[in-house]
């Protein structure tokens, strides 16, 4: 906190200051006994009518009465890296599309609307899911990239946007970023200002390289190809695969599946992996429930470390969910650490929503 030479706490932030990272610090109107203030710390989206609103890195929006603050001010924009790669939220974004490529997509200005969208296999249809709605092959493949510039006012954007997914069936989602250098927390409080509902959260996490590759001692039983044929898929968690789901899985930079042989209907163990210049992405790495604790994620992981140290890559990445403590704690140990949340957005119902 900001304090005065008189060794007072001080306010130091303003409404110009909206855009910026802030710490601030505010009194607890309701709080347990003995806890008087409370800490914030997120970029400031927005300072009106006596209301501060202050986006954290996870992406949840924090509301500060004006009234309450005792203490306040601009702090780097991103937080020093301890270790691990340094990397912009722009390039891991691109990167990371480039590994999960859509069947189809167009631009609007800077933004990029992907849609991989296919027949859903009888008796895959979630429940719940609308009648006569098509299915596209996960979210990140039917959702708009939005970095920089649409081009046109947002809100004008934003119908152009829903006028495409729903000419093809789909719901229409944004995804965007928070919590790291160049992500987009006043685009995600724009969003919900309109409406527009947050349904996943998940992060990105990166890490070097060669200590993953280190893990896993040659040879490890590890298959590497660089097709998903009828075993891989028999492990893969999402069912009835489709065609476009394979294109999906097979695009990228330099694609490598790993599998461990060892079921009666499916593999061990099986994982992904997308070469792009200094970046190793993994993905779908999955373990036989009953074969799991044996080291078989981290040995399919380190035999595509390998490879991708040979094709030059030195950096690593992946994606997990907020509540997969399982992986999240396989993750760190092999020297991952997050770097920003990301989140799908997706547009309110109704004709007149922007």
């Amino acid at each position: 906190m900001e304090i005065s030479a008189a060794g007072r706490l001080e306010v130091r932030i303003t409404t110009a200051d909206v855009g910026k990272r802030v710490s601030v610090r505010s009194l607890i109107e309701h709080g347990p006994p003995g806890e008087k203030f409370t800490d914030t710390v997120g970029v400031l989206t927005s300072w009106d009518d006596g209301v501060l609103r202050i986006t954290k890195k996870s992406g949840e929006g924090v509301r500060v009465a004006e009234s309450a603050l005792v203490a306040g001010k601009v702090v780097a924009s991103a937080p020093a890296r301890r270790r691990g790669p340094a990397a912009t939220y722009e390039e891991l974004a691109r990167v990371s599309a480039r590994a999960w490529r859509p069947v189809e997509s167009e631009r609007l200005g800077d933004w990029e609307l992907r849609a991989a969208v296919g027949e859903v296999p009888c008796g895959a249809r979630p429940r719940g899911a609308v009648a006569g709605r098509r299915e596209g092959f996960t979210r990140r493949a039917n959702s708009v990239l939005p970095l920089g510039d649409p081009g046109v006012p947002l809100d004008e954007a934003l119908t152009a946007v829903r006028g495409w997914y729903a000419a093809r069936g789909l719901p229409a989602y944004l995804q965007t970023a928070t919590g790291a250098e160049g992500a987009q927390e006043l685009l995600c409080a724009e969003l919900e200002r309109r409406g527009w509902v947050r349904e996943v959260t998940a992060e990105v996490w990166v890490g070097p390289l060669a200590p993953v590759a280190d893990l896993g001692a040659e040879p490890s039983g590890v298959l590497l190809s660089r097709e998903a044929d009828e075993a891989w898929l028999a492990r893969y968690r999402r069912k009835g695969v489709s065609g476009v789901a394979l294109r999906v899985l097979t695009g990228g930079p330099s694609v490598w599946f790993a599998t461990v042989p060892g079921g009666p209907d499916a593999p061990a163990a099986i994982g992904r992996c997308v070469v792009d210049g200094r970046w190793a992405g993994f993905a779908a790495v999955e373990v036989d429930p009953a074969r799991r604790r044996q080291g078989l994620a981290t040995a399919v992981m380190a035999a595509l470390a390998r490879r991708a140290l040979d094709e030059g890559a030195s950096a690593a990445w992946l994606q997990v969910e907020e509540d997969n403590a399982g992986a999240r704690a396989l993750y760190e140990r092999m020297g991952f650490a997050a770097h920003h949340a990301y989140h799908h957005y997706r547009a309110p119902e109704g004709e007149g929503a922007p």
